[in-house]
């Protein structure tokens, strides 16, 4: 598994497509970028730091930087590849993928004791991708990728914003494997994942009980005992987490009324407003945003 920071997006140095009707053997390098092949027919037989590694259709290696690479043996080939360049990307800390995938699915209320970063995207050095539907989606991808890549104006820089989105689909998918392969309760999990979504999508909105049942079609009291043991947090509690937190952005980066800021963030009624914001914040409206302002 790697691990690369978020915040930062790839720098595309070079990328392309190459078919290789009659056996081919890559050549001995090392670089000081890392290279992401994706094979679509035939086999590449590559070979980085020591380790052997036979790629087939639907197979994707990522080979990092200053690591010597070469071809261990002659066969026919098409693969897609692309250089980049990070500032931050490296093996990922040693641990449990099943830990690190559970902990993915709740990203934004892991602790910084668990070891979790929310800034980190993390993505396989070697995949598979099996489905009918992921390979096709990953060859229009990269399709898409190459045609951005050789216009003439700032093909670069939208190579690299499709690139960036490809490692968080593939991310989101090996992770998700990972979960159904070692949780018995992958489904409950996918539900909770899901439930996060439409929580931050629709915080603004009224969200009942009888809404998540509809919509996830489940229990309501057994889908929160399985939120509340992933997150630490009952269902509500969350979605008051969560209108609170996008409040707190809305006092320190505009002038709004605290009227106007409840009503964006699904809490109409002031007083409930001042009332919840000061039981998750430790402070009122008005003492948050005179600490904020006395900070610029």
């Amino acid at each position: 598994m790697l691990s690369m920071n978020a915040d930062y997006v790839p720098r595309i140095k070079l990328m392309g497509f190459v078919s290789y009707k009659n056996p081919w053997i890559h050549f001995k390098r090392t670089t000081h970028e890392c290279v992401l092949y994706f094979v679509k027919s035939g086999e590449l037989h590559m070979r980085e730091n020591g380790v052997d590694y036979v790629l087939r259709k639907g197979d994707m290696l990522v080979l990092e930087p200053h690591l010597e690479h070469e071809g261990t043996r002659k066969h026919p080939c098409d693969y897609y590849y692309i250089h980049f360049e990070h500032p931050d990307v490296h093996p990922a800390a040693e641990r449990s993928s099943s830990l690190l995938a559970k902990q993915w699915m709740i990203g934004s209320n892991s602790s910084p004791a668990s070891g979790y970063d929310n800034r980190q995207l993390y993505f396989p050095k070697v995949y598979t991708l099996n489905q009918k539907k992921s390979l096709h989606h990953m060859y229009r991808a990269l399709s898409e990728m190459l045609q951005l890549y050789r216009r003439k104006h700032f093909n670069r820089s939208l190579t690299a914003l499709k690139f960036m989105e490809m490692l968080i689909e593939l991310s989101r998918e090996s992770l998700f494997d990972e979960l159904e392969r070692n949780n018995p309760h992958t489904k409950s999990y996918m539900k909770v994942h899901a439930l996060l979504d439409y929580i931050h999508e629709h915080y603004a909105e009224k969200i009942t009980s009888s809404d998540i049942e509809q919509r996830f079609e489940c229990n309501y009291d057994y889908i929160n005992r399985v939120f509340t043991k992933l997150t630490g947090h009952t269902i509500m509690r969350y979605v008051n987490q969560v209108r609170i937190n996008h409040a707190k952005e809305l006092i320190e980066a505009t002038h709004l009324s605290f009227g106007e800021i409840g009503y964006l963030t699904g809490l109409d009624d002031p007083f409930y407003f001042s009332k919840l914001f000061k039981k998750y914040v430790g402070l009122s409206p008005n003492q948050y945003y005179k600490q904020v302002r006395d900070q610029e």
